[in-house]
This record gives C-alpha cells, sequence and structure tokens, in this order.
C-alpha cells in the first residue's frame, strides 16, 4: 500500500457510523441487531461488494461463493464487507434484450453506493452488459472501485469437436437447416457447448468488456483472462477483496485511473484482441462517463494502426479464451503491443500499466501472435461512413468473408424480425448472395433497446447450396461471439427517420471497407421524396421504464446513454444529507 491519505474519521461511513447522536445510535444499533459487533465496523473502511448473481444467470453461477472469497480478502485487510445485490443482466434470458437494462443496472449500481455507508466497492460481473453498467455506476458514484470479472467458462465438447460459445451455434444452426446433422446430434451440441459456470469463452463481449476493463486499469493484472472455474479465479477474488481496503486508504478513485489516456489503452488491446463490435458503444458510454469525449474515431484512428494479433475464435480460426489464459493471457499480450500503449497509466494496484505487465510472457505463439504474424493486419473494427450512415456504422472485417470488403449488390429490407424470419426459411424467396439483407427498426429507440438481431441469418435457400456469409446491414447490434459481413449499429437509427428508412428492395448498396464507405446508391431527388412520404413508426411504449428509455436513451454512436447520465449533465450529485 502506498502512503494513506484518508484516516479513520475522514472515511465516508464514519458519516453514518460515527456522530455521536440519534442517527449515528440507530445506525450503529442496527447493525448489532445483524449480530456486528462494533469492533467490526469501528474505525474500519465500509466496503460495497455489487454482486450480480441470480438463479438465472448462467455466466455467474459462481458468485454465490465468489463474494464469500471477496468477503474473506476483505476481513482480511481490516474491512468491513456488507454485499448488495444488484440488477442481473443474463444475456441469454433477458428479453427483448440486455441492452435495454445496461442503463438501469448503472443507475442501481451507483444509488447503492450513493445511499449506503460505503468506503469503497468490488463490482461483480462479467456477463456481457454488467461490465459496462457497473463501471459507469461507480464512476459516476466516484468511489475507490475494482472489478471482478466472473471468467470464461471451460471449452465446450460434443464428439471430439471443440466448440465455442455462440459461434458455433450459429455455424451447426446453419447445417441444421441444411440437413446437414441430426436432431440427435444437434441434441449432443446442445449439451456439449456449455459444461462450466462462467461466460462465454470465445471473444464475445463478455471477454472483450472484462479485458477492456483490465485493460483501463480497473482488475487486478491478469484478471479477466482466468477462466472461471481455475482455482486462480478464488484467489484473484480474495485478492480484490484485499486490494480494495488498501485503496480506500489511499483513496485511489476511479478518476484518479480512466484518464483519457487509459481508454485509449482500452481501445488498443480491444483491437488486438479481436474485439466485439458491441465495445464500441459501451466503451464510449463508459468514456464519457468519466468526462472524456470517447468517440467512433477514436476506434478508428487504433485500427488503422493496431492489428488482430488474439488468435481467438470468432476473428481467429481456432483457439478459446482457456487457450488465450494459458498462452500468458491479457498481461501476455500487452506486451506484444506495448509500443501502441500509454505504460505510465495509473491502476488499481497503485502500479503503472508498465509495472504491472512486466515479466509477462507468451507461451503460444500461434494463440497470441506476433505483430508481424497478426491474424489481421489491421484491427478488429472497422468504422464506415456515407450516405447511409452519415453518424457511422462498424464492422468487423477480420470475421467476414474478404470477397464482402469491398461490394455492391442490391438491397432486400425487412421492417421487422418477425417478417425477416419468415422470408429467409422460404426456399422460393427471390435472394443470391450478391444481395445486401437489411433489417431496420432494430435500433436503441427501435428495437427497443438495440437487441442482437444483427447477425441476420443467411436464407435457407442460399444456406443449401453452400452459401455461409453474405452482407448483412442493420441498425440493431450483434453477439460478439458472431461472425460474418455484418454492418451494424447504423446511425441515426431507421427508426427516428435516418437514412436507412429510406432503403426500398433493390436499391444498391455499395461497401468499401478499405476506404471505410457505405452508401445507397439512389440520387438525392429521389431520397428526398422518400423522406417527405416517411412516417414515424408507432411509440414501443406508452408507460414506465421503457417510457423513459425511449425518451432519454442516446444514439449509437453516442454510447446509449442516458442523456440525463452524463458528466456533463448537470452539477456532481452530493452526498447524501443524514438528519
Amino acid at each position: 500500500m502506498t502512503t494513506p491519505k484518508k484516516t479513520p474519521e475522514t472515511l465516508r461511513s464514519a458519516r453514518w457510523f460515527a456522530p455521536d447522536d440519534l442517527r449515528g445510535f440507530g445506525h450503529r444499533s442496527r447493525a448489532m441487531q445483524m449480530g456486528y459487533a462494533p469492533e467490526e465496523w469501528a474505525g474500519r473502511p465500509v466496503i460495497g461488494i455489487v454482486n450480480t448473481w441470480s438463479d438465472i444467470n448462467p455466466c455467474h453461477t459462481h458468485f454465490k461463493q465468489r463474494v464469500e472469497d471477496v468477503k474473506r480478502g476483505v476481513l482480511q485487510a481490516g474491512g468491513f464487507p456488507i454485499e448488495l445485490p444488484a440488477l442481473s443482466l443474463a444475456e441469454q434470458y433477458v428479453k427483448p434484450t440486455t441492452m435495454l437494462y445496461r442503463n438501469m443496472l448503472a443507475m442501481d449500481a451507483e444509488e447503492l453506493l450513493r445511499c449506503h455507508p460505503v468506503d469503497g466497492v468490488v463490482l461483480m460481473g462479467g456477463c456481457d452488459k454488467t461490465t459496462p453498467a457497473l463501471l459507469m455506476g461507480a464512476t459516476s458514484a466516484g468511489l475507490p472501485a475494482i472489478y471482478v470479472p466472473a471468467g470464461p467458462m471451460l471449452r465446450g465438447n460434443w464428439q471430439g469437436h471443440t466448440l465455442g460459445s455462440g459461434s458455433d451455434a450459429w455455424k451447426f444452426w446453419d447445417d441444421r437447416r441444411a440437413g446437414i446433422i441430426t436432431e440427435q446430434q444437434w441434441i449432443g451440441i446442445q449439451g456439449g457447448i456449455a459444461r462450466s459456470h462462467g461466460t462465454c469463452m470465445t471473444m464475445g463481449t463478455a471477454s472483450t468488456m472484462t479485458a477492456i476493463a483490465e485493460a483501463l486499469g480497473m482488475t487486478l493484472p491478469g484478471a479477466s483472462s482466468i477462466p472461471a472455474p481455475d482455482a486462480n479465479h478464488v484467489r484473484m477474488s480474495s485478492e480484490s477483496g484485499r486490494r480494495i481496503v488498501e485503496m480506500v486508504w489511499e483513496d485511489l478513485t476511479p478518476a484518479r485511473i480512466q484518464t483519457r489516456k487509459a481508454f485509449e489503452n482500452a481501445i488498443t488491446v480491444a483491437m488486438a484482441m479481436g474485439c466485439s463490435t458491441n465495445a464500441i458503444i459501451h466503451v464510449i458510454a463508459q468514456g464519457r462517463r468519466a468526462g472524456h469525449d470517447i468517440s467512433l474515431d477514436d476506434f478508428e484512428k487504433a485500427s488503422r494502426k493496431v492489428p488482430v494479433i488474439a488468435n481467438v475464435r470468432p476473428s481467429g480460426d481456432k483457439y478459446l479464451m482457456e487457450d488465450f489464459f494459458y498462452a500468458g493471457g491479457l498481461p501476455a499480450m500487452m506486451t506484444r503491443i506495448r509500443e501502441h500503449l500509454h505504460l505510465d497509466e495509473m491502476t488499481v494496484t497503485g502500479r503503472t500499466l508498465g509495472q504491472n505487465i512486466e515479466g509477462a510472457a507468451v507461451y503460444n505463439d500461434d494463440v497470441i501472435r506476433t505483430v508481424d504474424d497478426p491474424v489481421y493486419a489491421e484491427g478488429s473494427l472497422a468504422v464506415l461512413r456515407g450516405n447511409l450512415a452519415p453518424d457511422g456504422c462498424v464492422m468487423k472485417p477480420g470475421a467476414a468473408d474478404p470477397r464482402f470488403l469491398k461490394h455492391s449488390g442490391p438491397a432486400m429490407v425487412f421492417d421487422d424480425y418477425p417478417s425477416m424470419k419468415a422470408a429467409i426459411d422460404d426456399e422460393n424467396l427471390d435472394v443470391t448472395a450478391d444481395h445486401v439483407l437489411i433489417l431496420r427498426n432494430a435500433g436503441p429507440q427501435g428495437g427497443p433497446g438495440m437487441p442482437e438481431w444483427g447477425m441476420l441469418p443467411v436464407p435457407k435457400k442460399l444456406v443449401k447450396q453452400g452459401v455461409r456469409d453474405m452482407v448483412r446491414l442493420s441498425d440493431a447490434r450483434m453477439s460478439g461471439t458472431s461472425y460474418g459481413a455484418c454492418i451494424l449499429h447504423v446511425s441515426p437509427e431507421s427508426y427516428v427517420g435516418g437514412p436507412l428508412s429510406l432503403v426500398r428492395n433493390g436499391d444498391i448498396i455499395s461497401l468499401d471497407v478499405d476506404a471505410r464507405t457505405i452508401n445507397l446508391d439512389v440520387d438525392d431527388a429521389e431520397l428526398q421524396r422518400r423522406r417527405a412520404a416517411w412516417k414515424q413508426p408507432e411509440r414501443r411504449y406508452e408507460r414506465g421504464y421503457g417510457w423513459m428509455f425511449s425518451k432519454h436513451i442516446e444514439q449509437a454512436d453516442q454510447g446509449c446513454d442516458f442523456d440525463f447520465l452524463r458528466t456533463d449533465f448537470g452539477a456532481p450529485v452530493r452526498e447524501p444529507d443524514i438528519f
């Protein structure tokens, strides 16, 4: 621990427990009601543990035990741990999408910390939206915080085949649709693809965002790569508990860690990892919560100079997160792109990023490549702009068939998911592999919540012909475990009248990834006529959280945060009154 800046009497929790008044009496007596003695909290940092465990979140199944491991560490370091259950966002089960509730969890975390007698916090998450949500909330709350990633699950296995979350589900589902595998084989895959607790073990959104948390400096070194069932994960959890107590004494807050350069590090690492397209939305939102104007341009800049070197599916061709861990994990990968990193940035350890990765080594050069032998010569993501997406859209070029990186083809447009789903299963559909499939009204407001519908299924007719990729375009998102020539996050979205709302069947869409362009080949006069005839779709919500969401959600290029949660929206929230 570095030189303490806090003393027992200046702890935030002392506002609740220390005063010799009626309210202080009430706080102390109620703590004793729960069986705690004054010696357990007096003069000690109170550590909130925000736990996103639930009975229906398979990514966080082990958090019921891990929270006890964190508590053990807090107690060892002289802190007083209190568990604060928060909204659990299970990517697999929450409908229409967890993205609808990311900001709700961020608000939940922020307000839990603000209203309770908490000096510092351990954030427990991992499933896709939980990482950005918890970090956004903790950043806005401003208390010392450390993140405990859930960790990826073990490799899937079926009849000698190594299976990867999501990626192999899409692959074998196409084989099932084409009649290549039987129902019995499909059932076998179903039982073998997810065989331990933890997050997706491909380089999906979960592993992308926990790696970003580590690159930002918000986790212990190597924490994001540890498989969930590994004993190292237990030790990391208890070490995080010990470290947060020291961070409170040091007053090491997110503001001291999450600088603009730290976010540049996070974006650089994401590009090298072959990250999920969802990283863009979340990092922009996180950066703006921290007071930095992170934008699509930051991703595009990094993409042009940092190659993909993590050979992990779906951008890679073979390996999974378990292999990445054995090969040295994130600290080892960062040593290979160190010339692109700001190594003097502070982290939760109280040491710099450069100090954290010192001595890290790569143990398998095929899993973690060198910059001279990359998986893909440029970064994971490309930002495209043009008259179809004036505010930008994104693509993962390394996960697409190369022939679609420069392509022109006729549009086949769907206004909603049910009509698209019905059409693609019609074996008489008049479609070719050169068509550009378009799904609209699936953005932040149109979805609502921007569901992961962007990996439109290849029409069954084409699947039976052996086609496995084609250009697909939408204002939706897609799972980070997905692959293919999918162009996503078209901004502004069609629901609010973006250019995507003006496309008609047969219009030519032109794509050039090298030039970073995406255009609708229709003259301006015709587009003006179409715009004059366009009508706003019916509202999604008339009341409740959905109504609030629709009123305040920002567009994809701005991070999809609520406008009123932005750092610059108003004056900082004061500490709660205690009377």
